[in-house]
């Protein structure tokens, strides 16, 4: 008698939930004036099929991850490839992933490094998820030019934007996040901001602060290797 097998469920991998994380990412507020969001997978023709290709590489299984907090995305990064601290440089020559674009960003330049010493892209995105306290980017408007915003540069801004911060920071920890442990990338603002929201949602049991990478490379960059050094070590043994 032939057995009757039940169907397995497709079952989705870390990559499936975080393409279909950023296909609906959305922020539906009013923003004050001469400040604009970026989303580049509404915006960008070609961001969607980057990251997705990305995270198919790199995040193609169930295992759990660590969360690394940025700020916000910038307009040369992630708002082209879609992927957080990932420039369009970075990503083909270090990832394997081609694109028309060829945009450099110094915080990837510094992330990368850092990648590479810590043991290179396999293993260091087989234990870790890079995004933002706000994972779509902001530019304001100063002398005519679209310029890089951070969320908390306008308590306005700041306080507009944090309920869809801690609404996308929940759904990011439902992609299979290991949340005892997150590394803050920004030992000032943004640590703040992200400890004040974490001691009432309790997303995670203890953050790390670490120098943020555009901090380095533009106030350090002589001390690179030192932080470098400092970003492997607490990856190690956070």
């Amino acid at each position: 008698m032939k057995q009757f097998k039940m169907p397995m469920k497709n079952k989705t991998t870390f990559a499936d939930r975080m393409i279909a994380f950023n296909k609906q990412l959305n922020l539906q507020v009013k923003l004050p004036k001469d400040i604009k969001v970026m989303n580049p997978f509404k915006e960008n023709k070609d961001a969607l099929s980057l990251s997705s290709t990305f995270y198919k590489k790199f995040y193609d299984d169930d295992d759990k991850r660590r969360m690394v907090i940025g700020i916000n995305p910038g307009r040369h990064g992630a708002a082209i490839t879609g992927v957080p601290f990932t420039d369009p440089k970075r990503l083909r020559s270090v990832c394997g992933i081609n694109s028309d674009y060829h945009n450099h960003e110094p915080s990837s330049v510094f992330i990368y490094d850092m990648i590479e010493k810590y043991g290179g892209v396999d293993q260091f995105y087989k234990n870790f998820y890079i995004n933002s306290v706000s994972p779509l980017g902001f530019i304001h408007k100063k002398n005519d030019k679209w310029l890089n915003y951070n969320y908390y540069d306008s308590k306005e801004l700041q306080k507009l934007v944090t309920p869809f911060i801690i609404s996308t920071l929940q759904k990011q920890l439902n992609l299979g996040i290991d949340s005892e442990t997150c590394f803050c990338l920004g030992s000032g603002k943004n640590l703040k901001f992200l400890h004040q929201i974490n001691e009432k949602h309790s997303f995670f049991k203890s953050i790390i602060p670490l120098e943020h990478p555009r901090y380095i490379q533009q106030y350090k960059s002589k001390y690179k290797s030192d932080y470098i050094d400092k970003y492997v070590s607490a990856f190690a043994k956070g």
